[in-house]
């Protein structure tokens, strides 16, 4: 019988009805005795006890409401909202004070059954102002909270030209393979917009269910191929540019289903794949009208199948990128033969812990079977330049070459003369990498017909300095000429002495176009303060600057320094 009491007072009644009990404990022998007069006056009352009873629980149900907040509950959260407006405030019931209460308790039953009385008169006048207070409080919540049905389906409500924009920029970002193979899969609405050609402009295979090196059961190569026959048939309808990396077997397979089912297929690229056979060729010449660049660096194929496909259809690549080594040594004197004659992209690499660097190239039959080179780059690569038999010479050079790129991380036979004999008719040259060539010298660059260059990289990175000549005067020459176009010099630990080093910063600093030069590596140089501080402070789109293992400065300066402000703090540091 206690418990519908105590659902329906208050905290201020507790603590009235806990009063007596412990005011009696020293006048009275039985401890409780308001317990029982409370349960026997329900037990005479009647019905009407419990009537009040009902009533008492939706007064205090409903008295939260007249306090100057609301409680909703959305989603996953309740949402307790503030009304500083609230037309009850001030008319809320409040307690009596502890003090009056204790008074009028201790005087005996008579006065404590008298108070609980009036407490009974005030719950029934409360019931009318909760009454009225339930339709405020629902015109005010909806004032502070407006109810809307919530859509959780708003994926499957996209345009699908929205979702295609989407998709577009994570492929660009992590390429087609996997995300929209998985994204297709959510939902049919994701599935067209996944399934969109657009997006399967560029892919990139890598490892297909197992690690690379690992042998593949026959059940998971049929899977592989199965999967893979699949998407070139149901995506691959708009490929243009194509990437298989890191497949030792089925790669001839997967490369005849691209050349089938891809008519626009412009870019193959082949790399760490081994098992390439000359039928993988041959589909490639029968169906790809419109392939123009072939990567097959640190790849293994069958050279016989490229050098027939070369010779038959070497006039439509533009683009020719491979591995040198002992196998593959016949595909550059190909190429000087005249069979890719629109290249404009030709790169030769070697693999870093290869012993056969040296690389024999005639420059003069290069000159003339690829006139429309842009880009020549040999990467870790000693050429040995060797001359023709009959004494013919190209009178044109490569004249629309922009890009040259000779460097090593050993050593390099290239001097003054074998450059000029390279660059004497390129005269739009704008990225010249040196990198290793430590017989190269200031004034043989100073000769160089191109007058606009953008990037000059000239450092030396190799361990061992023995019999090979390091320039040590002219770098001023070199900054005075190209101070105007330089974005991007690396002079890394050349030994020019600190006067050249001054007058080169110095042409830097002072050039009419300030704001050129972006990068600057002077690690090991024996650049000093004084000539640092102008190029800095007049250079303001400088955000890269190497200054470790700088000798001259002082220990705190040398490090590298990223960004403008970055090196802003490095000049006030300086002055």
């Amino acid at each position: 019988m206690d418990s519908p009491e105590a659902e329906a007072s208050t905290h201020s009644e507790r603590r009235e009805d806990t009063a007596p009990s412990t005011s009696n404990t020293s006048g009275q022998g039985q401890d409780g005795p308001t317990k029982p007069k409370n349960a026997s006056l329900k037990r005479t009352n009647g019905k009407p006890t419990n009537a009040k009873a009902k009533k008492h629980k939706h007064a205090r149900v409903s008295r939260p409401a007249q306090l100057d907040y609301t409680v909703h509950q959305g989603e996953d959260m309740l949402l307790v909202i503030s009304s500083s407006t609230s037309q009850y405030n001030g008319s809320a019931w409040t307690p009596a004070k502890n003090g009056s209460k204790k008074k009028k308790l201790t005087k005996g039953k008579v006065k404590a059954k008298q108070i609980k009385k009036k407490k009974k008169k005030t719950v029934r006048a409360m019931p009318k102002l909760t009454n009225k207070s339930v339709p405020i409080e629902k015109e005010e919540s909806n004032l502070f909270v407006p109810q809307k049905a919530k859509d959780h389906r708003w994926g499957q409500s996209l345009p699908e030209e929205v979702l295609i924009s989407i998709f577009q920029m994570v492929v660009v970002q992590d390429g087609a393979v996997p995300f929209l193979c998985r994204a297709g899969r959510v939902c049919r609405l994701w599935n067209a917009a996944a399934s969109s050609p657009v997006l399967w402009r560029k892919v990139t295979v890598g490892h297909c269910w197992i690690a690379p090196g690992k042998s593949q059961l026959p059940k998971t190569e049929k899977k592989i191929k199965d999967t893979f026959n699949w998407l070139a048939q149901n995506r691959f309808s708009q490929l243009r540019d194509f990437s298989l990396c890191h497949w030792s077997k089925n790669v001839t397979y997967a490369v005849e289903v691209v050349a089938q089912f891809c008519p626009h297929l412009c870019s193959l690229k082949l790399s760490y794949c081994t098992g390439l056979t000359a039928a993988a060729f041959h589909t490639l010449a029968l169906h790809s009208r419109f392939l123009q660049s072939m990567n097959l660096q640190y790849s293994e194929f069958q050279v016989e199948g490229l050098l027939e496909y070369l010779e038959n259809h070497g006039s439509q690549i533009k683009q020719m990128l491979f591995t040198h080594g002992v196998k593959n040594g016949r595909l550059l004197p190909a190429i000087t033969r005249g069979n890719c004659p629109d290249l404009e992209l030709l790169e030769v690499t070697t693999k870093l812990d290869s012993k056969d660097c040296e690389l024999t190239v005639c420059i003069q039959a290069l000159q003339m079977a690829c006139p429309k080179l842009k880009t020549f780059r040999m990467l870790n690569v000693r050429p040995l330049h060797k001359t023709m038999r009959n004494g013919a010479d190209s009178s044109l050079g490569f004249p629309l070459l922009e890009e040259l790129c000779i460097a090593t991380t050993s050593f390099s036979y290239m001097t003054d003369k074998d450059l000029l004999d390279i660059l004497f008719g390129s005269t739009r040259l704008r990225v010249l990498d040196l990198r290793g060539c430590s017989r190269i010298t200031a004034s043989g660059l100073t000769t160089l017909p191109c007058l606009e260059l953008e990037c000059l990289f000239w450092g030396q990175y190799f361990n061992s300095n023995v019999g090979l000549p390091s320039p040590k005067t002219g770098l001023h020459m070199v900054t005075q000429k190209w101070s105007r176009t330089l974005q991007q010099l690396d002079i890394a630990n050349q030994l020019f002495s600190g006067e050249d080093m001054e007058m080169a910063m110095s042409h830097l600093a002072h050039a009419t176009e300030a704001d050129t030069l972006r990068s600057l590596n002077l690690t090991g140089t024996r650049i000093t303060p004084p000539a640092l501080r102008p190029v800095i402070g007049q250079m303001s789109a400088l955000s890269y600057l190497n200054l470790s293992s700088c000798r001259y400065l002082p220990r705190g300066l040398k490090r590298i320094y990223r960004g403008q402000e970055d090196i802003r703090q490095l000049l006030d540091k300086l002055e």
